[in-house]
C-alpha cells in the first residue's frame, strides 16, 4: 500500500497534520488502535450481533425490489446479496420481469472478477452504447473510491475487450467518458500535469477515436485550472444530433456551449447558476436566482422553455412551465417521447405533473403547454421517476414509498390525456422490514432564530412521556431530505425488539435550510456567510422536539454524513447541551484546510475560501476542528469514516478525534478500510457500520 502525501500548501501549526497521510504507516497504526478500542466497546456480545444480523437480513433480502433501467428492448439491473457481495450485473425482458421470477441473463459477476484479478472491485456503473446497446463502458472502483478504472465491455460475448480488440480503457482516475458513436468517445482523465483542476477533476476534454492513444486525441474544450471541472457530451437523438461542451467554474455554476459542425461553438447564454437541459427542439432553464427575460423578472426556482435554435440566435420567446410558491418547489423533471414529467415538492411531499408541448418535443412551437397531475403519490410520500427512455416511448417507471410504506415499483405509459394513460401496473412491491403497527408519521414546524419556519418529520409511536429520538439532517448543496422507507432504520431503531432489550425509538428528519426542499432560495439562504442559518435551524428542531415533550436533551441522538457530518460537528461544538449523543460520519470538520484536501476545492462556492480573510472570518465561527474546547462538556460522540474516501478526506475525522482525545473528551472511532464516501463497499460492511451507529445511540440515549 503506497503512502498518500500530506498537503502542505498553507502553513499550519496543526500537530495532527500527519493523520492526513491517508495510508502512511503511522496514521494507519493510529487507526487500527482506535478501531480496536471502539469495536471492543461497541461490537461485543449477542445484542450487537443480533442487531447486525437483522440489518444484514434487510440489506440482503431476496424480496427486495430489483430496480431496472431500460436500454433498448431489455431491462438492466445491478444486484447485491449475501452470496454476491460485490454484485451481479444482469438483464431481462419486461415480460419476464412481470412474472415475478425473471429469467436473468448474467452479464458480469463482480465477485468472480475481483477474485480472478485479485482486486477489491466495487461496481461504479456502466454506460451502454446507443442505439444497439452491444457495448458498454464499465467503471470499477477499488474499495469504493470515486476514482474508477474504465473498461469497455462487449454485451454480446459478455467479456471485456482487450487492447488487441481496440477496446477503450482508462487507468484509475476521476474520469469523464461518454459515447459519441461506435468508435468515438468524449474523454477527460488524468494525463499528468495540467490535465486536472485543483479540485482533482478533468480540466481537458478530448474526442478519442478507437485504436488511438488518448494522449493523441484532439482537444475539444479546456477549462481553467481553478474551475471544478470540464465536461462534454453527445446528444444522439435522431434529427437533433449535437455536441455540448463546457465547464463548471464552481460547484453551483456552469458555462455551456453547443459545438457547430464547422468547429465553432455557441454559448448557451443563460445565468451561470441556472440548471439547463436541451431536449430535441427545446431548451429548459430552471433559475437559481432572479432572472429577467423580455422585461419580466422570474424568481429563483422558475422553469422556462425556449426553442433552442431560436435562443442560440438571440430569440427569447418562452413559456413558463413552473413558478414556485411559498410551499411548492420544483424537484426535477424527466422527458418521455412526447411529454415532460415534473416532480414537485409540496411541503416536502411529492406531486407529479405531466406537461405536453403544443406540437411535441420535436417542434419548438410557441404557446401554452397542456398540464395535468399524474396521481402516483399521497401524503408524506415520495415518488421517483425512473428508467425513462425518451428515444423509445412514453413508458415511465415509478418508485413510490414513505416512512412506513415499503416501496412499490410501478409502470405506466403516458397518453395525451389522463384517460389515455395506461393503468398503473405494479411490477414489484417490497416487503415490510419492520412492524409499523402503531407507528405514525407527523410533520411539525420549528421556528428558527430569524423566525423562519423549518419543517421536520417525526416517525414513531406517539408516547405519553418523552422517549429516545434519533434525528438526522443535511442542509447543503440543495439536496432535499424527503420521506423514504428505511428497513435499516425501521428495524434497528423504530421497531421494538425485546430480544435485544430495545423498546423502540422515534426517528426525526429535519428539513433545514441549505437543502432544496423549498427550491433554490432554501439553499442559497444558507450559503457561505449565511451558513449559520442551517445550524440554527437544526438546533431549533431539537428544541422544538423537547418543547413538544417528544424527547429530552439526554434522550436525543443525532447523526449525519459528509456535509451532514459537518452539521454534526457544529452541533457538538456550538450546541452540546441539546444532545445526548452525536454520530459524525465521513465528515468535513477542518474548515481551515478543507479546500486543500482531495475534492475540497470544489466546495468553496458552498462554504467560502478559507484563504480569503473575509471568508475565514465567518468560516472560523463554526469550523468544528478549530472550535473544540478542552474545558467544554460534550455529548457522547462516535466518528466514522473510510480510508478509501477520496472525496472527503479521512483526515477530517482522524484529526477531530485526536484533538478530542488530547483534550480528554471520550470519543469512539471507526474507520472502514473500504467503502469510499459511502463508508461501506458491500452489504456486510453496511450492516456492520449501521449496527455500530445504532448500538452506540441505543446505549447513550435509550
Amino acid at each position: 500500500m503506497t503512502s498518500t502525501p500530506v498537503t502542505t500548501e498553507t502553513s499550519t501549526d496543526d500537530p495532527y497534520l500527519w493523520l492526513e497521510d491517508v495510508t502512511g504507516d503511522e496514521a494507519l497504526s493510529w487507526v487500527r488502535e482506535r478501531n480496536g478500542e471502539s469495536l471492543g466497546a461497541l461490537a461485543d456480545g449477542k445484542r450487537f450481533t443480533a442487531l447486525r444480523d437483522g440489518l444484514r437480513a434487510v440489506l440482503d433480502s431476496d424480496d427486495r425490489i430489483a430496480y431496472t433501467r431500460r436500454r433498448g428492448d431489455l431491462l438492466y439491473n445491478f444486484w447485491q446479496d449475501a452470496e454476491h457481495a460485490r454484485g451481479l450485473w444482469r438483464r431481462t425482458t419486461l415480460d419476464s420481469y412481470r412474472t415475478g421470477d425473471p429469467d436473468w441473463e448474467l452479464l458480469l459477476d463482480v465477485d468472480a472478477l475481483a477474485a480472478e484479478e485479485e482486486e477489491n472491485w466495487v461496481w461504479a456503473g456502466a454506460a451502454a452504447r446507443w442505439p444497439d446497446y452491444t457495448r458498454a463502458l464499465v467503471q470499477l472502483s477499488r474499495g469504493g473510491a470515486d476514482a474508477t478504472v474504465v473498461r469497455e465491455f462487449d454485451l454480446t460475448t459478455k467479456r471485456f475487450l482487450t487492447a488487441d480488440d481496440g477496446g477503450f480503457a482508462l487507468p484509475e482516475a476521476k474520469s469523464r467518458i461518454s459515447w459519441i458513436d461506435d468508435d468515438t468517445v468524449f474523454v477527460g482523465t488524468d494525463l499528468g500535469p495540467g490535465s486536472l483542476t485543483t479540485s482533482g477533476y478533468p480540466r481537458v476534454m478530448r474526442r478519442w477515436t478507437r485504436g488511438t492513444e488518448v494522449t493523441d486525441a484532439p482537444v475539444v474544450f479546456e477549462a481553467d485550472e481553478t474551475d471544478v471541472s470540464a465536461f462534454a457530451g453527445h446528444d444522439h437523438t435522431v434529427g437533433f444530433e449535437r455536441d455540448i461542451v463546457g465547464r463548471s467554474p464552481d460547484f453551483h455554476t456552469a458555462e455551456e456551449f453547443v459545438l457547430r459542425p464547422d468547429g465553432g461553438r455557441v454559448l448557451v447564454d443563460v445565468p451561470p447558476d441556472a440548471d439547463t437541459e436541451i431536449e430535441r427542439a427545446w431548451l429548459l432553464v430552471r433559475t437559481r436566482s432572479a432572472w429577467t427575460v423580455t422585461g419580466t423578472e422570474y424568481p429563483a426556482g422558475t422553469l422556462l422553455a425556449f426553442g433552442i435554435e431560436d435562443y442560440l440566435t438571440g430569440g427569447r420567446e418562452h413559456t413558463v412551465l413552473f413558478e414556485p410558491t411559498a410551499s411548492r418547489s420544483l424537484s426535477g423533471w424527466a422527458w418521455t417521447q412526447h411529454h415532460l414529467i415534473l416532480t414537485l415538492l409540496e411541503d416536502v411531499a411529492t406531486r407529479l405533473e405531466v406537461l405536453t408541448p403544443p406540437s411535441g418535443p420535436e417542434h419548438a412551437t410557441p404557446g401554452e403547454w397542456s398540464r395535468r397531475e399524474l396521481p402516483a403519490a399521497d401524503d408524506f410520500s415520495v415518488v421517483g421517476v425512473m428508467g425513462v427512455d425518451p428515444d423509445q416511448s412514453d413508458e415511465v417507471f415509478l418508485d413510490t414509498d414513505g416512512f412506513t410504506r415499503p416501496s412499490t415499483f410501478v409502470r405506466t405509459e403516458i397518453g395525451d390525456t389522463a384517460a389515455q394513460d395506461a393503468p398503473l401496473e405494479t411490477l414489484r412491491s417490497a416487503p415490510a422490514f419492520f412492524d409499523a403497527a402503531g407507528i405514525t408519521v407527523r410533520q411539525f414546524f420549528a421556528t428558527s432564530d430569524d423566525g423562519t419556519e423549518v419543517p421536520y418529520f417525526v416517525v414513531g409511536k406517539e408516547r405519553s412521556t418523552p422517549g429516545p429520538v434519533l434525528m438526522t439532517g443535511y442542509g447543503g448543496f440543495e439536496i432535499s431530505r424527503t420521506p423514504a422507507y428505511s428497513g435499516v432504520m425501521g428495524r434497528g431503531w423504530i421497531e421494538t425488539s425485546p430480544e435485544q432489550g430495545w423498546d423502540g425509538g422515534t426517528y426525526v428528519v429535519a428539513n433545514i435550510r441549505g437543502g432544496g426542499e423549498y427550491g433554490p432560495e432554501w439553499h442559497t439562504s444558507a450559503l457561505r456567510e449565511h451558513r449559520h442559518r442551517a445550524y440554527e435551524d437544526f438546533a431549533a428542531v431539537a428544541r422544538d422536539l423537547v418543547d413538544r415533550e417528544i424527547t429530552t436533551p439526554g434522550q436525543l441522538a443525532i447523526h449525519g454524513g459528509s456535509n451532514g457530518g459537518l452539521l454534526m460537528g457544529v452541533m457538538i461544538t456550538r450546541y452540546p447541551e441539546l444532545f445526548g449523543a452525536v454520530v459524525v460520519m465521513v465528515p468535513l470538520l477542518d474548515m481551515r484546510r478543507f479546500h486543500l484536501l482531495l475534492a475540497g476545492a470544489s466546495w468553496m462556492a458552498e462554504y467560502g475560501d478559507p484563504d480569503d480573510p473575509d471568508d475565514w472570518a465567518f468560516i472560523s465561527q463554526y469550523s468544528p476542528y478549530q472550535k473544540l474546547d478542552k474545558d467544554s462538556s460534550y455529548p457522547a460522540i462516535l466518528v466514522t469514516t473510510s480510508t478509501r474516501d477520496d472525496r472527503v478526506h479521512p483526515g477530517h475525522a482522524r484529526k477531530f478525534v485526536a484533538r478530542l482525545r488530547e483534550y480528554g473528551h471520550p470519543v469512539e472511532y471507526y474507520e472502514n478500510v473500504e467503502g469510499g464516501h459511502g463508508g461501506a463497499a458491500d452489504n456486510a460492511q453496511r450492516a456492520f457500520q449501521w449496527a455500530l451507529v445504532l448500538e452506540f445511540c441505543r446505549r447513550q440515549v435509550g
